[in-house]
């Protein structure tokens, strides 16, 4: 017997009366796919005001990873609790935030050196952390990000941001020095070139339009990098990419920092998505999953860059020894409950079957991903690509309509980053949900 029951057509009266008092006294900044009003999560599994369940093919945006209200990190928490629940790391000292900082050293990508790390509350927070520190640390001003990246909505971190223009409008002047470059979206290449005939055009743009012209590469701190953009579409790089870039601009001395904060802790099938691409960072930031659905984040950065002195930087809630206590219980259920694999399987087999899709429904233009960060573009036609938001849309809201939650990323792709935990039962009951729901939408495309 599946898990989806849906008693009443979603928003029922209970979520209906949610929404509108939400309306009347929450900020209006705050963006929402559709009207579902959570009452209870165990798992994989979500239920609503009304007494709908569903299938959670979102995990909180990636944040889920060891599934809703995780016993081993309740525990962990709840331990805590009854311990102190605050008394700021950057004042004093206690031992769980230790313990949690030799745990990200361990699995940080590439060989063992020594790191250190500052906590903040958010991923956000982790990115305005490196930025700064970037800065600090090489005494250069400029930093070099991605079109379509996203990294956060401080001011620092949302100049960093070429997602939307709803992100920025209305807020320059923002900060100087950052510049932004193509990413590295095949699908969709900016240069019009394919690959892998286009000798990675796109480095060679970075070098040609930007260092050899108007950035000179000795005065640029950090290249922010996300290994698979997130909001910005699910978007995949090749394999070989970020092996060519780092061997042609690690000679100027640029940092490179990775933003793992949605693709991190085991989303896709390694514990941090960069691993894929076999370079080392100079330095990550990481949130989300990380505190099992507590707020935490992290950067992580080489002990050479952590040149500060006291009192330089500094965050009163940052290192919440609760929110610590949860990221040991989640970093510890991944290990022995082998979600690293767990991840790789499940999302091997939909990724198997979503590009079998692709041969039926017209406006399915493409399928990509690693682990469980996928993402499938919608396009109007194969032929022309044609972005479809409205199409993406239709199908998220009817997917979640008959049991699965999803959302969109970019302008028109739907992303599936379901909990790391998900059984092969769920993921064939959700992908026969989604199916239906876009060969609706396919059959009814004008």
């Amino acid at each position: 017997m599946g898990q989806i029951n849906i008693k009443t057509e979603p928003p029922g009266p209970k979520a209906r009366k949610v929404v509108n008092e939400t309306k009347k006294i929450l900020s209006p900044s705050i963006a929402r796919n559709y009207p579902l009003v959570i009452e209870s999560a165990h798992d994989c599994i979500v239920k609503d005001v009304d007494g709908n369940t569903y299938i959670d093919f979102n995990a909180g945006i990636a944040t889920l990873n060891v599934g809703s209200t995780n016993e081993s990190v309740i525990k962990a928490a709840s331990e805590q609790l009854k311990k102190f629940t605050h008394y700021s790391y950057t004042d004093f000292y206690y031992e769980n935030i230790n313990d949690l900082a030799e745990k990200l050293a361990d699995i940080f990508p590439g060989e063992r050196k020594k790191r250190q790390v500052f906590y903040g509350n958010s991923g956000a927070e982790a990115n305005e952390t490196a930025l700064k520190l970037a800065r600090f640390a090489t005494k250069r001003q400029r930093i070099i990000a991605y079109t379509s990246a996203f990294h956060g909505r401080t001011m620092g971190t949302v100049t960093l941001t070429a997602s939307k223009p709803v992100q920025v409008r209305g807020f320059s002047p923002l900060l100087p020095g950052v510049e932004h470059v193509p990413y590295p979206y095949c699908y969709r290449c900016p240069l019009k070139q394919e690959y892998p005939d286009c000798g990675f055009a796109c480095i060679d743009y970075i070098q040609d339009q930007y260092f050899d012209k108007f950035v000179p590469p000795d005065e640029v701190a950090a290249f922010f990098i996300e290994a698979i953009q997130g909001e910005g579409g699910y978007v995949v790089p090749p394999d070989d990419y970020f092996q060519e870039l780092f061997k042609r601009f690690r000679k100027y001395g640029i940092l490179f920092i990775v933003d793992e904060v949605q693709s991190g802790m085991g989303r896709t099938g390694k514990w941090f998505a960069i691993e894929n691409y076999k370079v080392t960072p100079d330095m990550i930031t990481v949130a989300k999953a990380l505190g099992g659905g507590l707020p935490i984040g992290a950067c992580v950065a080489d002990s050479s860059l952590m040149t500060w002195q006291p009192g330089s930087h500094a965050s009163t809630f940052g290192g919440n020894p609760v929110s610590a206590a949860a990221s040991l219980a989640v970093i510890d259920f991944i290990e022995k409950n082998d979600l690293l694999g767990n991840a790789r399987r499940q999302g091997s087999y939909m990724l198997k079957v979503m590009n079998e899709w692709k041969d039926k429904y017209e406006i399915l233009g493409d399928v990509r991903g690693k682990g469980l960060m996928i993402g499938l573009e919608i396009v109007k036609d194969k032929k022309s690509r044609a972005f479809a938001p409205e199409l993406a849309n239709e199908i998220v809201s009817q997917t979640w309509k008959r049991g699965v939650l999803l959302i969109t990323a970019g302008k028109s792709t739907i992303r599936i980053a379901p909990p790391l935990t998900i059984t092969r039962e769920l993921v064939d009951e959700g992908l026969a949900v989604l199916e239906d729901s876009l060969r609706t939408v396919n059959s009814l495309r004008k």
